[in-house]
């Protein structure tokens, strides 16, 4: 069978590139389903200053054509296609792309998670140059500058209270009188001086310009739901924290997924509902969210598809 491999890998940020590099170094030849977007969210990061061995920072996608090329090295082949359907109900598993069909003894699912984004003028233009969907990433970037973030759960608050260690002052806006976030995290954010609140509104687009060849965010529109009166709101950056999906439709009634999305992964391991299946980074992970932790259970998962594997011929 040409199109059989003992690994195939679906994804191809810090977790699925790791995944390929560990399974490869296993001489285990894995074939790295990369899609038409290749190296995930990362790509859409203008620089990352927090992933260790990158003193003076990297750009997202130099990092991912460095994990590229690591793990092609060790005959990791890769194929810039999407996977359009999966048949996990029987062995070997079957993966199919552009009406041609893989099958492997084993698959890791590393398709990430994406963003939920607000869809308004000005989001796309300046993400990555002031748009930012994770304060954990880039609250780095933002000392000293005024920032709003959209949202009003628990996420939202630990996003407003991060960016407060660094910005000067952080801007709430919800589009309800009252947040949704847990009482202590309300009483937290309400005692904090750096942080205010914008209530009953909605941003309706995103104002920036180039300045020196570079864009800038320079503030948002922000738009009262009740009276429907406009304002702008200056800030320098916009973080977006209304959640996050998993991209994990292919694997839906084909997998355990959680309420929420996320494939369901046995505790403190990478394996699945189905043996040999595993699945890592950020789509089985609604907590951290990070490249350095996805890039660490994309290790997790090539391990156990190796042990996995072994079991196989014993």
């Amino acid at each position: 069978m040409s199109n059989h491999y003992k690994v195939i890998i679906i994804g191809s940020g810090p977790a699925g590139l790791t995944a390929a590099l560990y399974t490869g170094r296993a001489n285990l030849q894995p074939l790295v389903f990369e899609g038409i977007q290749p190296g995930g969210q990362l790509t859409m990061t203008t620089e990352v200053e927090n992933y260790p061995g990158f003193p003076e920072g990297v750009l997202g996608p130099d990092m991912m054509d460095i994990f590229r090329t690591q793990a092609v090295r060790f005959n990791a082949k890769t194929l810039f296609q999407d996977v359009t359907s999966v048949d996990f109900s029987r062995r070997p598993y079957r993966v199919y792309s552009q009406d041609e069909e893989f099958t492997a003894d084993a698959v890791i699912i590393a398709t990430g998670a994406s963003a939920k984004w607000l869809g308004v003028p000005g989001e796309n233009e300046f993400r990555g140059y002031g748009v930012s969907a994770c304060a954990t990433c880039d609250a780095f970037f933002f000392r000293g500058l005024d920032v709003v973030v959209v949202g009003g759960g628990d996420t939202a608050m630990e996003e407003a209270s991060f960016l407060s260690k660094f910005a000067s002052k952080v801007i709430v806006v919800h589009r309800r009188d009252k947040l949704r976030a847990s009482k202590i995290m309300q009483d937290r954010m309400m005692k904090n001086v750096k942080i205010s609140f914008v209530w009953d509104s909605e941003v309706t687009e995103i104002l920036g310009k180039n300045e020196n060849g570079k864009k800038i965010v320079i503030g948002v529109n922000v738009r009262n739901v009740k009276t429907h009166q406009s304002r702008v709101v200056p800030a320098n950056g916009f973080f977006v924290a209304i959640g996050h999906q998993p991209n994990t439709s292919l694997f839906t009634n084909k997998l355990d997924l959680d309420p929420t999305g996320y494939i369901v992964t046995k505790p403190g391991r990478t394996a699945t509902s189905i043996p040999g299946i595993f699945a890592a980074g950020d789509v089985a992970d609604p907590v951290y969210r990070q490249a350095v932790t996805a890039a660490g259970t994309g290790c997790m998962a090539a391990i156990e598809a190796e042990r996995y594997l072994e079991t196989l011929h014993t």
